[in-house]
């Protein structure tokens, strides 16, 4: 549905060329959730903006239904903007108009008759859950109740695309689940294509599909979620996913307590992540048994993605060493993912897993 072929853009500031987005080539298909991650400064707002050429590119295409949106006239552009929507972190609202008033405002020139406008209205009020603040004004709600004013508003010409940039930033952490729990309904009651820009993993966790992450104006690694939370390949997508899932907290607190950093000649401390039916097997309690390795959790958290629950564990292994070597070949060989995180200063680094800091 969305193609972004090797689009590029820079700016000239006070003498110098600013690459906000080097070549970058994207693919979103019709139904996606799809998040672009980064720090502030990466490029995903500019890239965004691609989209529906509120930025043109300084070099590349860019595709929505198989069109090239340079290519079109002004006018021509105007209409399939139409079927993008878009909404930001601070809403946009024109504050002297009710909140009737300013989600009917993108269909003032549609041709729509004013009973024909008031119904559209209402029916989307309704979808949002503000069918009782039609006569209120902006300044009378809250910020997730503004958000979905916006939400409203965008969808008022029926768009197949919905960007958000930074949509729920301004936003508290229960009223983003429901923002973001909304975007979910409707991707589904309209098979709404969204586009999701945002600085949290968590946002991506909790919604998206698929999704890219940026760094310098470049997409670092993209791919399905599932595939990427499990088997993050950057050392940025790591730090991301680590913060998400708290582990980045939990590896602090354990690392900087004494009694559970230093560590027994016999000893590992180690993280395993496993992904689906896996966590639902007796994996750790047959480490005892089988290689007389006792595993002592220190943390275990459990995070559904697209269904898949993934698994994470934070272990302290004890054991005579060549046990501990097999139980760990065992664990790899039941698919779960193997970290050393910290070894006693005696032994030496193990190859066959990665890690051994």
């Amino acid at each position: 549905m969305i193609q972004l072929k090797d689009v590029a853009v820079t700016f000239k500031q006070k003498g110098k060329t600013v690459h906000a987005v080097r070549p970058v080539s994207l693919h979103v298909e019709e139904g996606d959730i799809y998040g672009i991650v980064g720090y502030s400064g990466a490029g995903k707002s500019t890239l965004v903006r691609l989209i529906n050429l509120l930025q043109r590119p300084t070099e590349g295409e860019v595709l929505v239904d198989g069109v090239q949106l340079e290519q079109l006239s002004y006018r021509e552009l105007r209409q399939k903007r139409k079927s993008i929507g878009m909404i930001f972190q601070h809403f946009n609202l024109m504050q002297s108009r009710t909140i009737f008033q300013n989600v009917e405002f993108p269909l003032k020139y549609t041709g729509k008759s004013k009973a024909e406008r008031r119904k559209k209205v209402l029916e989307l009020l309704e979808l949002v859950g503000l069918a009782d603040k039609e006569k209120a004004y902006p300044s009378q709600l809250s910020g997730g109740q503004k958000q979905r004013v916006a939400i409203a508003r965008a969808l008022a010409n029926d768009p197949k695309i919905l960007l958000c940039d930074e949509a729920t930033s301004a936003l508290d952490p229960r009223t983003t689940r429901q923002i973001l729990q909304l975007l979910k309904e409707l991707n589904k009651k309209l098979n709404l294509t969204i586009v999701l820009i945002t600085h949290e993993m968590q946002v991506v966790k909790d919604i998206c599909n698929k999704v890219a992450v940026m760094e310098d104006g470049n997409v670092i690694e993209e791919g399905h979620s599932i595939n990427i939370f499990n088997k993050p390949q950057e050392k940025l997508t790591q730090d991301f996913i680590q913060t998400a899932t708290h582990m980045d907290h939990a590896l602090e607190t354990i690392l900087n307590n004494p009694k559970f950093s230093e560590l027994e000649e016999n000893q590992w401390l180690v993280e395993l992540s496993y992904l689906g039916f896996q966590t639902n097997e007796p994996i750790i309690s047959h480490l005892y048994g089988n290689y007389q390795v006792t595993a002592n959790i220190l943390y275990g958290n459990i995070e559904i993605l697209q269904d898949v629950p993934m698994g994470k564990l934070i272990v302290v292994l004890t054991g005579e060493n060549r046990q501990r070597k097999k139980s760990l070949e065992y664990l790899q060989e039941q698919g779960v993912e193997v970290n050393i995180l910290k070894r006693h200063p005696s032994e030496s680094v193990l190859k066959f897993v990665k890690g051994g800091a």
